[in-house]
């Protein structure tokens, strides 16, 4: 087998985990929900708090598999390719810098915000 396949099937097994990692995401995501409903319906500050850190937790992790993302992106952009292909190497570039930055910048809000005042969603 040859270089290229071996390392694009390899890419393929760690997406395999991050989908794993993406379905525990969800399930935070469902409590932290309720947890802020609490908070906003009960004015409950442990229920405020708990939803702050499990978002915090859930973008730190997503910015970790955001870079994942960008550091594949970069390298594929450095590579030997044909014109054509080397145009997707870079809008795909730009995708994935673009999704990494979204996340820091919530990760950011998530942080500051200690009145929960910005809806804060992960795509």
């Amino acid at each position: 087998m040859n270089e290229t396949i071996k390392k694009r099937l390899q890419q393929i097994d760690i997406e395999n985990h991050i989908w794993i990692i993406y379905f525990f995401i969800i399930g935070f995501s469902f409590y932290g929900n309720k947890l802020e409903k609490d908070y906003f319906l009960n004015h409950n500050i442990y229920s405020k708090e708990k939803y702050r850190k499990i978002n915090a937790s859930i973008f730190a992790v997503l910015i970790i598999i955001y870079s994942y993302f960008e550091k594949d992106a970069l390298e594929s952009l450095f590579q030997k390719k044909s014109f054509s292909i080397h145009q997707y190497d870079i809008l795909s570039f730009i995708g994935t810098s673009a999704v990494l930055l979204s996340g820091i910048i919530f990760f950011y809000i998530i942080l500051n915000d200690e009145n929960l005042d910005q809806e804060i969603a992960f795509n």
